[in-house]
């Protein structure tokens, strides 16, 4: 963990791209994600997530994976509705986009869960 929070400011302090600086924000929430962190881990996916919705845009690949990413903590966090909500968003834009691939399918697959794991999903919530 010391070694990427050391790379994350070293990076910072140098000037590197924004896309640079994401991936190892990433890259540290991962790290946290290992720890137990999950507060801050999703305070990290939230950053990563929007910073490359502004940088490349909805449709950009690495954008999508940080979605999933960041459904995925909301599920970890028993944050449902949150990654419900964030998935129906970004599932239709995966599928243009990559067609039913290993991540359209990872989506797919995490809102599963999270319907299955909220106890307060209710049948309407399957559409």
């Amino acid at each position: 963990l010391s070694v990427r929070e050391a790379e994350f400011s070293m990076r910072r302090r140098i000037g590197e791209s924004e896309g640079s600086m994401l991936a190892v924000q990433g890259n540290l929430a991962g790290a946290y994600e290992a720890l137990g962190r999950l507060e801050e881990v999703l305070s990290m996916r939230r950053d990563v997530y929007s910073g490359w919705l502004r940088l490349k845009g909805e449709e950009h690949e690495t954008t999508l994976l940080e979605a999933s990413n960041l459904a995925c903590s909301l599920d970890r966090l028993e944050r449902f509705e949150e990654a419900r909500s964030l998935l129906r968003k970004t599932m239709p834009v995966a599928r243009r986009v990559l067609g039913e691939s290993n991540q359209t399918l990872k989506m797919r697959a995490m809102y599963a869960t999270a319907l299955y794991d909220d106890p307060a999903a209710t049948r309407g919530d399957l559409r």
